[in-house]
């Protein structure tokens, strides 16, 4: 099957799209920092799912159904994860008391470091996926060639699945996020200021050059999004191990579109209330997948069924079963 890279009009495109997004967003729509209001999130989430959806029509006209599916795939397994790491965002928000009006600039620069975080990642992950296959050998008369790293990920991804489905939902919200590894890495090398200076970085105070709580908030959500790697990388490991052109585009849409969902999701958080159940069987499904996969081939389109199905289902029952609804400081 055709890798990605034998496409480079895909990837041009791709590159180009993205760096003209990013432009706009932060040069023309966001140039100063203003509270983000449901309309505005609103047509930024369908903006783009709307661009996701036509690349992912770029990609099955150029390179088939098979890509197609895989890119979906691998972009709703993210969309879905992202979605419980924005739960964390909004508690770390809360609890440095971050005003709402710079909300938008620390997940953008949070992003921008979760798209270099992600090349890294995956591009070392297909790299040593490639070198982890055991010989071909014959179990129970049937011959296969076992990989170590996609064995290891789907016993970890299945542990995930189970722990996701028992997790208390106030597990992270009595955290004290200034022992994160990330705020205390700017403490060492900075003094922090006790007060915003509105959306900057740095402030002067009584002659000296202060970081203010606003670096801080960075470095956190930093690190929740390297850790939230650690799940959601190995999980798209399984729909393309061998294309990670095919992982990385996948992958850089579904975060782009999370400032916008996070906004919603800080309004309508109730309608992901069972949405842990449904990763949960994600996470385990593509697990299976991972360990089974060398003597039972899933196709992706059916990969893709399953997970489409199982979102829409966790939160449709988000709808029926309803948790009383709180205000959510963010």
């Amino acid at each position: 099957m055709d890798n990605l890279i034998n496409h480079p009009f895909i990837i041009i495109s791709f590159i180009v799209v993205v760096c003209l997004m990013l432009l706009l967003d932060l040069g023309l729509f966001n140039k100063n920092s203003h509270v983000v209001s449901n309309k505005e999130a609103i047509f930024w989430s369908a903006t783009w799912i709307a661009l996701s959806m036509i690349f992912s029509l770029v990609i099955y006209y150029f390179a088939g159904v098979e890509k197609f599916s895989q890119f979906q795939s691998a972009y709703w397994i993210e969309k879905t994860l992202s979605v419980d790491n924005l739960f964390v965002f909004i508690l770390v928000f809360g609890f440095f008391n971050v005003p709402k009006e710079v909300h938008h600039k620390v997940l953008f620069w949070g992003i921008i470091g979760a798209i270099i975080l992600r090349a890294f990642f995956i591009f070392t992950g297909v790299e040593l996926i490639k070198m982890t296959y055991l010989p071909e050998y014959n179990y129970f008369g049937v011959p296969a060639k076992i990989n170590l790293i996609l064995s290891i990920f789907g016993f970890f991804l299945i542990y995930a699945g189970i722990k996701s489905w028992f997790s208390e939902d106030d597990d992270d919200e009595n955290k004290d996020f200034r022992k994160s590894p990330g705020a205390k890495l700017v403490h060492r090398f900075f003094t922090v200021s006790e007060n915003y200076d509105k959306d900057k970085f740095f402030t002067i105070e009584n002659g000296k050059k202060l970081a203010t709580p606003l670096l801080v908030v960075i470095a956190v959500i930093e690190f929740t999004d390297l850790l939230f790697a650690v799940d959601s990388i190995p999980a798209i490991f399984a729909i393309a191990p061998d294309d990670p052109f095919i992982l990385y585009t996948s992958n850089i849409f579904a975060i782009l579109g999370l400032r916008a969902l996070y906004f919603l999701l800080a309004n309508f958080i109730h309608l992901f209330s069972k949405l842990k159940y449904g990763l949960a069987i994600i996470l385990s499904f593509i697990g299976i997948k991972m360990i089974i996969s060398p003597f039972f081939h899933i196709e992706s389109t059916h990969s893709l069924i399953v997970i489409v199905s199982v979102l829409m289902l966790s939160v449709f029952a988000s709808l029926i079963w309803k948790v009383p609804t709180q205000e959510v400081e963010s």
